[in-house]
């Protein structure tokens, strides 16, 4: 595996492919993070909210994104991060995770970052800003 520090400007990191989301993922991080709305894990409530199903809280969404840098953590850390909902992420839909370098000044290297659903659909967009030691 290449170190973060030998890529160059357009190369993209591995990609992650997360299993089909469950009810019980939700349930456990509604459990993590004290965030217990129901749309997260009912589906009566959530069609009463106006939603097909369940839907996955943004933040788990986000987090997950965050793996994408786990095999570099000897390497630096995540300095800034910042992300854009673009779609809801539903019971069963599976997650990739994108990254590809954008910038690198000195340190300091800029990735943009992905998550798309099974249709290619982006569900969320962002960056990441990740400092080398």
């Amino acid at each position: 595996m290449k170190k973060l520090a030998e890529l160059k400007t357009g190369e993209a990191l591995q990609e992650i492919m997360l299993g089909p989301v469950s009810r019980l993922d939700l349930i456990k991080y509604a459990g993590a993070s004290g965030d217990y709305n129901p749309i997260h894990t009912i589906d009566e409530e959530a069609k009463k909210a106006g939603l097909q199903g369940v839907i996955a809280h943004g933040m788990w969404s986000m987090g997950n994104l965050a793996k994408l840098f786990t095999p570099y953590y000897e390497e630096g850390f995540i300095r800034d991060y910042s992300i854009r909902f673009r779609e809801m992420v539903f019971i069963d839909d599976v997650i990739t995770l994108r990254a590809s370098l954008k910038d690198k000044k000195d340190t300091m290297l800029q990735f943009s970052v992905e998550a798309v659903n099974q249709t290619d659909k982006e569900v969320i967009k962002g960056q990441v800003f990740y400092q080398i030691y």
